[in-house]
């Protein structure tokens, strides 16, 4: 099959250029791979402009709609590998298939970072967690902990304390970097969040489930901290395999290069969202359905220069 643009990629950046691609008339497909991205995952969002409150889920629901109204096709699946051919590029999807494409728009976003300790791996779902939204209702009347220190760490204990008896968050540095509008409702909330600051967890015990972690330095004179749940919110990493495949510049933490109007070094090749250094670590909704539009906008672009050198 062979299309104008496919996109890598089913979160903001690639729904959003996903829906302008087709309104550039565009042949388009979404491999979608894991769907919304984090979006789908990040519970309740209060500022992604004209809604006043929305959960990620339904917001990505809600692009997803709008691209396939305007005749935008969904594929499940991963992508495996994009290769240059003759006429533009060939991309596998899972094991077997392959479509064919004149533009490609890389939407890939980023991974969750883990804390890379002993036992992480076999008490993942079992204690440890890196889905608030999707696992902390669980823990009804619990007492869990949330690693980091960003806005993500303190709307994520906020949203535990709905349903935690109580709520541990362990920051590495000295102090919170979370929106004000989050801090304050976190102080609102009183005791039920006890912040350790300069802290991390040195190690995970358990055998079949998490039931303490271990901290750096004593908390009220102890380093055993007892708990039902721990949830992990320490940031993202891209993924660069499909860039070092094709080749594309990367900075110094792996995510793509790209010039204003998201042109990697490949021609034919854009990329937008959380995979890229565009906005270095500013990280939003906003902003990543804001690049996947000026990447559909290029992708059409180039599909035309391609016409005129026909």
């Amino acid at each position: 099959m062979e299309y104008d643009v496919v996109i890598v990629g089913s979160g903001a950046a690639g729904l959003s250029a996903a829906l302008y691609a087709r309104r550039y008339a565009l042949k388009t497909l979404v491999v979608q791979g894991e769907f919304g991205g984090e979006t789908a995952t990040a519970g309740s969002i209060e500022n992604y402009p004209g809604i006043s409150r929305v959960d990620g889920y339904d917001l990505m629901l809600a692009m997803k709609k709008q691209a396939e109204d305007f005749g935008v096709e969904m594929r499940e699946g991963w992508v495996t590998r994009v290769s240059k051919i003759e006429k533009g590029f060939q991309v596998a999807i899972g094991e077997h298939a392959l479509v064919s494409a004149k533009a490609v728009i890389l939407a890939i976003g980023s991974k969750r970072r883990h804390l890379n300790l002993a036992r992480e791996k076999e008490l993942t779902s079992r204690g440890v967690h890196y889905c608030w939204t999707c696992d902390g209702p669980l823990y009804k009347k619990k007492i869990v902990a949330m690693v980091g220190g960003g806005d993500s760490s303190v709307k994520g204990a906020n949203f535990l304390a709905e349903y935690a008896d109580l709520v541990y968050l362990i920051v590495r540095g000295e102090e919170l970097r979370a929106e004000p509008v989050n801090l304050s409702r976190m102080k609102g909330l009183g005791s039920k969040i006890r912040v350790l600051l300069k802290t991390e967890i040195t190690e995970l015990v358990g055998d079949k489930k998490l039931e303490k972690v271990v901290l750096s330095r004593p908390y009220e004179g102890i380093s055993d901290l007892v708990i039902d749940g721990l949830f992990v919110e320490i940031g993202f990493d891209p993924d660069p395999t499909l860039a070092k495949q094709l080749g594309l510049e990367l900075d110094d933490k792996g995510y793509m290069r790209t010039d204003a109007m998201t042109r990697t070094n490949i021609p034919g090749i854009f990329a937008a969202g959380d995979a890229t250094a565009h906005f270095e670590e500013f990280k939003q909704d906003i902003t990543a359905a804001a690049l996947g539009s000026v990447a559909a906008t290029s992708a059409y672009t180039y599909c035309l220069s391609l016409e005129k050198k026909a």
